[in-house]
């Protein structure tokens, strides 16, 4: 399964802090237990670049990959860490350049028409829509969709428990971000367990049933 058929049906791709790195294959695991095998470890951390190599190396069934990627080097770091896609929040076209020719899956940020037309130029079909809560919402998204009829967007940043339902059953949301299911207080803390009930709980909510490994 490659990294865009595992979004589409792990349906929710968490975006994961992590501050320690002995937790990130812990994490990878308790994800995978709750039916998701996507994970975006975010670069906001010291610890990122060797967490995704910890769960690259150690975790197979998990395809890992790198948030928070703002420019080409990072980009380049995360993929010999071993991330399998490059996540941006918003649209630097150097790097969606670079993954394109590396063959490296890449979702960047564009909540504009215009950013919409740059990536669309580029080959990319499915992007980023960040922060979808002060953007507009399913309802920006549901008139964004209209004209670039080819588009599918993964909303992040006020996505919940609550209304992903809402989210998913719009035929323009390819899937959804979130951190609700794998806080950084649960991985600091240990809380492994209440990780894999909120992945199972999420993707009962978005009507997916079952596992996705």
């Amino acid at each position: 399964m490659n990294v865009i058929e595992s979004m589409k049906q792990s349906v929710i791709v968490p975006v994961v802090v992590i501050e320690n790195a002995k937790d990130a294959i812990p994490a990878a695991e308790a994800l995978l237990a709750g039916g998701i095998n996507v994970m975006e470890i975010t670069l906001r951390t010291g610890t990122a670049l060797e967490s995704i190599r910890n769960v690259a190396q150690n975790c197979p069934d998990m395809i890992a990959g790198a948030g928070t990627v703002l420019n080409v080097q990072q980009a380049k770091d995360a993929v010999n860490a071993g991330a399998k896609f490059i996540v941006s929040p918003g649209f630097d076209e150097e790097t969606v350049q670079w993954c394109i020719d590396n063959n490296i899956s890449v979702t960047p940020g564009c909540v504009t028409p215009t950013e919409i037309m740059a990536a669309r130029r580029l080959g990319l079909r499915i992007l980023k829509f960040f922060p979808a809560s002060i953007y507009g919402g399913l309802k920006a998204i549901t008139n964004l969709a209209a004209p670039f009829t080819d588009i599918q967007f993964i909303p992040t940043g006020g996505v919940s428990a609550g209304n992903i339902a809402e989210f998913v059953s719009s035929p323009a949301v390819f899937a959804v971000g979130g951190s609700w299911i794998c806080k950084k207080a649960d991985i600091t803390e240990g809380n492994f367990d209440k990780i894999t009930q909120l992945c199972k709980e999420a993707r009962t909510q978005a009507g997916v049933q079952g596992s996705n490994q």
